[in-house]
């Protein structure tokens, strides 16, 4: 099976934005070749001149410390409605916008991209017939993307898997519907990218369970460190191993028996902006390298 180590840029936002700065974190302090690069940091709705410029620094650095951007996706700040959004001309603005991002992500270099499916309000969820239609256009919505994306160069499309129904793939057997029903007519096959820390169902809480159900559709995979029926996004660090259910050798071994024969491994470890932790975000990522280090060569 071939597993390759990197991490997820939420890291960066509002701490290490420039990318000289972010790109040498990965590169020289953390020793990862291998980058998700999150809408959070440069947003298509910035001029283009910002954007080409600000393209033409990541490139430089990426080369410069010998990192590649594999895969884009919508973070923090851009964790919305999007194709769900009641409101159809925002949908429409939001279409365009995952193309535009997608070619922002195809000059960096990246070969997939994605976000959670879509969200639904409450009004949108509990009305049945409005939840449906919604769903039915962001099938239409991704299926078009992943046309766009094939002519962009990218192997796959990728969505998360999230904690609550209205907020779409809550469960194994929704997650599998999703990417099936926009496969039925595809340019690029969607695929999922699961979230260790996510398995939010009250009857399928155990993660290793969904490793097994889905990991071989699921090239791009978050890591964090958590407890059952939380998310907390904690790194690798011995105080949290000790309380954590997220043993990178159970996850090795679930990966295996699910069938997969390849997958980018993404650290999205998430620091509070609080005193105590907001000076250790760099040194808690390196001793989360270092614990994956031990079963993830690549």
């Amino acid at each position: 099976m071939d597993l390759k180590l990197g991490i997820n840029c939420g890291f960066a936002v509002n701490r290490y934005v420039e990318p000289e700065e972010w790109v040498r974190i990965v590169g020289e302090e953390l020793g990862l070749r291998h980058v998700q690069f999150i809408a959070d940091l440069l947003n298509p709705f910035l001029p283009r001149d910002y954007i080409d410029d600000q393209i033409g620094r990541i490139n430089e650095n990426l080369a410069r410390y010998n990192v590649s951007v594999d895969s884009v996706f919508t973070s923090a700040f851009t964790r919305v409605n999007h194709l769900m959004h009641p409101d159809p001309e925002m949908r429409r603005l939001w279409l365009k916008w995952f193309k535009e991002f997608f070619h922002i992500g195809a000059r960096l270099g990246a070969k997939n991209g994605g976000s959670h499916f879509g969200i639904l309000t409450f009004p949108s969820y509990e009305n049945i017939e409005k939840r449906n239609s919604l769903i039915d256009e962001a099938v239409r919505s991704w299926q078009e993307l992943s046309f766009y994306a094939r002519d962009l160069g990218y192997e796959y499309l990728i969505f998360e898997p999230m904690s609550v129904p209205r907020e779409m793939g809550n469960t194994v057997e929704e997650s599998m519907e999703l990417m099936e029903r926009v496969n039925e007519n595809c340019g690029v096959p969607m695929r999922i990218c699961l979230d260790l820390g996510h398995a939010p169902h009250p009857e399928q809480r155990d993660p290793y369970k969904w490793i097994e159900r889905l990991g071989r559709f699921s090239p791009v995979i978050h890591l964090q460190q958590t407890i059952m029926h939380k998310s907390n996004h904690w790194p690798f660090t011995e105080e949290y191993n000790a309380q954590g259910i997220i043993h990178a050798d159970k996850v090795i071994d679930a990966l295996k028996r699910s069938g997969a024969e390849k997958a980018l491994l993404f650290f999205e470890i998430s620091h509070r902006e609080h005193y105590d932790t907001d000076f250790n975000v760099i040194n808690d990522l390196k001793a989360s390298v270092e614990y994956w280090r031990q079963y993830v060569k690549g």
